[in-house]
């Protein structure tokens, strides 16, 4: 996928201040962070968002969610806390059509205020 800009950062050809790489994926700083940590961890194979998962990507899934959880103990947030985020499609906040878990943490973190209104009322 040439003009996807994840795709181009796994095979080199865009830089990325990387901090993990397997066989499965890849892991860097995301380039506008939403917190003092913010990483994002990608599959290196290409799968538009959650949407197009299949009961074969499981394991890849769960290899996300426990890459993130390294990288947390390693930056330093595992004990007070961070966040992991998977956005979906355009309304749910996904920019980059590859799918990508952040990790977003390093200060605390609130509830966005629609979600807090909801709950209110």
């Amino acid at each position: 996928m040439d003009s996807c800009i994840f795709c181009r950062i796994i095979a080199g050809d865009a830089p990325a201040d990387i901090l993990y790489r397997d066989d499965t994926v890849l892991a860097f700083h995301d380039i506008a962070p939403a917190a003092p940590v913010h990483i994002l961890v990608v599959p290196k194979r290409h799968i538009p968002s959650v949407e197009a998962l299949t009961p074969e990507d499981e394991d890849l899934v769960g290899h996300l969610v426990l890459v993130a959880q390294r990288l947390a103990r390693q930056m330093g947030i595992a004990e007070k806390g961070y966040r992991l985020v998977l956005n979906v499609g355009k309304e749910g906040g996904q920019v980059v059509p590859h799918l990508h878990l952040h990790l977003i943490g390093g200060m605390p973190l609130k509830i966005q205020k629609y979600i807090q209104s909801k709950n209110q009322g």
